[in-house]
């Protein structure tokens, strides 16, 4: 089972950069309105076998933090997608992927090249 944080202020983005130096941070951007989402999401948080204390996951719910979502675009230089995973590592975005290409071992690959 994933331990989300939830991702609720933009304060937090500053945080998340200056904490993946140590420790990589994973941002999942989802629409709680969104049958393709809610499908991503479930598929992820079922294949999830990461040990939380390795990773710090932020869930960002789009629609109640529209400006965050935005403000992640432009801090880590990705385009808006929806769902949406990052991987943000030494202070910026190291993968970003969406929609059904959203999976743990993608994922995983991504930890072992950094």
């Amino acid at each position: 089972m994933i331990a989300w944080n939830l991702l609720t202020s933009e304060e937090q983005l500053i945080t998340i950069a200056e904490k993946s130096f140590l420790t990589p941070q994973i941002i999942f951007k989802h629409s709680t309105r969104c049958s393709i989402s809610a499908m991503a999401l479930g598929r992820f948080e079922r294949q999830w076998d990461l040990e939380n204390k390795s990773l710090n996951p932020f869930l960002l719910d789009l629609l109640s933090f529209r400006a965050i979502s935005n403000e992640i675009a432009a801090k880590f230089k990705i385009e808006h997608a929806s769902p949406q995973i990052l991987l943000i590592q030494n202070g910026i975005c190291t993968y970003a992927t969406s929609h059904n290409d959203i999976n743990v071992a993608d994922l995983k690959e991504q930890l072992i090249k950094v």
